[in-house]
């Protein structure tokens, strides 16, 4: 098993940044594919940010040049630097992990991050 919890969100100007952290533990992430979802009211759940095992990294194109996830296999920690923050980020925002050979995907609970203008 494997927990995820998320940190970082809060509230921030559109234009300004914000940081979020995802903390594992249990498992060591270095085998998993680690990602950033988010959820608005009323909206289904979307893919923001995947970066692989092998540190290959994926967008939506909707933060395409804004958002950068990272990963820190020693510390088990998995980053989204967010910048340049847009009212149509406000959401909750999940971690999540993906071991597709062993078919296990563990989710983390969320943060939520509000823009406002």
């Amino acid at each position: 098993q494997m927990q995820l919890v998320e940190s970082g969100g809060g509230s921030v100007q559109a234009g300004g940044s914000l940081r979020l952290s995802c903390a594992a533990s249990g498992r060591l992430i270095n085998r998993f594919d680690m990602g950033w979802y988010r959820q608005a009211p009323g909206q289904e759940r979307e893919s923001v940010a995947l970066i692989t095992r092998d540190d290959t990294s994926n967008y939506a194109d909707s933060v395409k040049g804004r958002f950068t996830i990272s990963r820190d296999n020693a510390k088990n920690m998995v980053y989204l630097q967010m910048k340049g923050v847009k009212r149509e980020d406000t959401a909750v925002y999940l971690c999540y992990a993906r071991d597709a050979f062993r078919d296990e995907t563990y989710w983390g609970r969320g943060t939520q991050v509000t823009v406002s203008s």
